[in-house]
């Protein structure tokens, strides 16, 4: 403990920024999807949504296939080396991506013909880039949940520790919806999208995060003890035996399942409408200008739900008294009834109001799960991840269904389900009875 001292709050503000970069690059990745369905599916005559949702769907495959590897990393390398190993994949993933636009430039031609559409390379190195973005964002945070909610600062509880993080992930969440149609796409309108517009954006993101790599090589960041295996050394159980853990990793994959998929199909949902109806406005306005630069209103949305998650963030970081049981009882059963009235009322501002109450779902889970697990916590958290392979099941079958049924409507009624199932864990799958857990705890928690 005496090496958390010495260091402070250094180690929580280094790995808090990288959070933010998690947040920021995944939004990118997600809000992604509605341009380059114009760049790189425009003779794609079926299935659109569903083969666009694909992005987000290798994406948060990734915390599936990946997430135990991180775990393995941290037991053999420790905290720091795991994560600069992680920030490297993250450098190839942005690298993918840059090249999916070097493809649509000099390979303009290249298509693979399937079913009688044709799809360019370049969507499929997209899609590669974004499972090792996924790679990136899963191993990155096998490291940083579990030392965030170890690392003691003064008059701070986990709970609002991980709430304090996940703020300013969420501020990355809330720019990037803005930064894509501002920055990468300059404006266009979505109807005139290029896939060669990625190529500068992306190739000067992989020069910010390998820089950002070589720096958090250079500073000090201590191991925490206690908290992993050392080196070789075998834990006599396996992590699935704690009950509340496996509980937790099913319901975080139905929270993430919900949250990236309001997030991410809310602005497919929107383009439908434009396309219908010809206008979604924000104040009477069909379009918004930020720094001279317009861009479609719709792209508002996702940047609007992203920005509640993060107040509802940073407003729960003040409080020390919260628990999470009850908390996420409450923010359930409210999200449930909020996205129900939104498909009665067909409108997406009411549906985008749930991103309050999302907000501190994660953090609420997460300290849940990992409650009293000792030196199980970093294999608990590489287990804890898998679950939030949900973000890659269902956006797309939310897609699958509303190209299914021919409208977005009423497909919200998966995110109900997810709320439910979150609801049930926090009043009854959260309780933890392991009595290795309970070693001096309320076996109330």
């Amino acid at each position: 403990m005496a090496a958390q001292k010495r260091n402070g709050i250094l180690p929580f503000i280094i790995l808090t920024f990288i959070y933010f970069v998690v947040g920021f690059l995944t939004t990118v990745n997600e809000q992604c999807e509605a341009p380059l369905k114009t760049a790189f599916l425009s003779n794609v005559a079926g299935l659109k949504n569903t083969l666009i949702t694909l992005i987000t769907f290798f994406f948060f495959l990734a915390y599936l296939l990946v997430s135990p590897l991180g775990g393995k990393w941290i037991e053999r390398h420790g905290y720091k080396a795991t994560l600069v190993r992680s920030l490297l994949v993250m450098v190839s993933g942005l690298l993918m991506c840059f090249f999916s636009s070097v493809l649509a430039i000099y390979c303009e031609g290249g298509c693979v013909d399937i079913a009688g559409n044709l799809i360019p390379y370049g969507y499929f190195v997209f899609l590669l880039g974004s499972f090792l973005l996924g790679a990136s964002a899963a191993l990155l945070q096998v490291v940083i949940n579990p030392y965030i909610n170890v690392y003691e600062l003064p008059g701070t509880t986990p709970l609002q520790r991980m709430n304090i993080t996940t703020g300013i992930n969420s501020l990355g969440t809330f720019i990037a919806p803005i930064f894509v149609p501002v920055v990468m796409f300059g404006g266009v309108a979505m109807s005139e999208v290029k896939s060669s517009q990625l190529l500068f954006p992306f190739l000067a993101l992989t020069i910010c995060m390998l820089i950002v790599t070589i720096v958090t090589q250079r500073i000090h960041l201590p191991d925490i003890a206690g908290t992993h295996a050392e080196g070789d050394e075998k834990l006599p159980r396996s992590i699935w035996s704690f009950r509340h853990l496996t509980l937790g990793v099913i319901a975080i994959f139905f929270y993430v399942g919900t949250e990236v998929g309001v997030g991410t199909n809310v602005t497919l949902h929107a383009h439908e409408i434009i396309a219908e109806e010809g206008n979604l406005t924000l104040f009477g306005l069909e379009r918004l200008s930020i720094f001279g630069v317009p861009f479609d209103t719709f792209f508002i949305l996702s940047s609007l739900y992203w920005g509640g998650m993060m107040v509802g963030r940073i407003i729960f970081s003040r409080f020390n008294k919260v628990e999470p049981r009850p908390l996420l009882s409450w923010v359930t059963i409210l999200a449930a009834c909020i996205i129900i009235l939104a498909m009665i009322a067909d409108n997406l501002y009411v549906l985008i109001s749930v991103g309050l109450f999302h907000s501190v779902m994660w953090s609420c889970i997460f300290t849940l799960a990992v409650k009293g697990l000792k030196k199980y916590t970093s294999k608990a958290s590489s287990v804890f991840m898998m679950g939030v392979f949900g973000g890659a099941v269902f956006p797309l079958l939310q897609a699958w269904l509303a190209d299914a049924c021919g409208s977005w409507r009423w497909t919200w009624f998966i995110m109900v389900a997810c709320e439910l199932v979150m609801f049930a864990y926090a009043r009854w799958g959260s309780k933890i009875v392991d009595p290795y857990c309970l070693q001096g705890r309320d076996n109330r928690q």
